[in-house]
């Protein structure tokens, strides 16, 4: 039996939740919708959502336990937000935002021109930081991965896009002796 799926989910005030044929619905500053898989049911009062199990089996367990994370994520995301920040670091690495685009400069012999997805926020901080603001989780993360991926940062002299907490282990280069 899932621990995580049996605890209730607390509902913020500004957050409206609600279930109509098996999707669940929560709406704050903006509305994020869920698909609730067949093996578990959602029940929903003022103040939180309980996700329960149909039948007493692994599999709807193991569904319990994502469909409540996933509802404890949408709930997050509609009160607080996440956030993720890069850090490009190279010798003339940068990134600028225009509009609705984010253009990055990361040696290559073009730029690279990165959409930025409806729902999320791209904004530039101090020394090259990519700040990445949103209401869903799984976005956020995509978006940071995606332009991360530009150009990951490599062994030798760490040059590249990183998350700001992310630590490189930078290896030792060929000695000549």
């Amino acid at each position: 039996m899932s621990r995580i799926g049996k605890k209730p989910v607390a509902i913020p005030a500004g957050v409206k939740v609600s279930v109509k044929d098996g999707v669940v619905t929560a709406e704050g500053k903006e509305k994020l919708t869920l698909v609730l898989p067949k093996l578990v049911d959602v029940e929903i009062t003022d103040t939180e959502v309980v996700v329960k199990q149909q039948k007493e089996t692994l599999d709807s367990s193991a569904m319990q336990g994502l469909t409540r994370a996933l509802i404890q994520n949408m709930v997050t995301g509609l009160s607080v937000g996440f956030k993720k920040e890069l850090q490009i670091i190279g010798v003339g690495y940068k990134a600028q935002v225009q509009g609705s685009k984010l253009v990055l400069n990361l040696g290559y012999s073009h730029t690279i021109e990165y959409q930025i997805p409806k729902g999320l926020t791209i904004a530039m901080g101090e020394n090259n930081t990519i700040i990445i603001t949103g209401a869903d989780k799984q976005m956020v993360g995509q978006a940071a991965a995606t332009i991360r991926g530009y150009r990951p940062p490599e062994p030798y002299k760490g040059k590249g896009i990183r998350y700001v907490d992310e630590h490189v282990t930078i290896k030792e280069g060929k000695t000549v002796g």
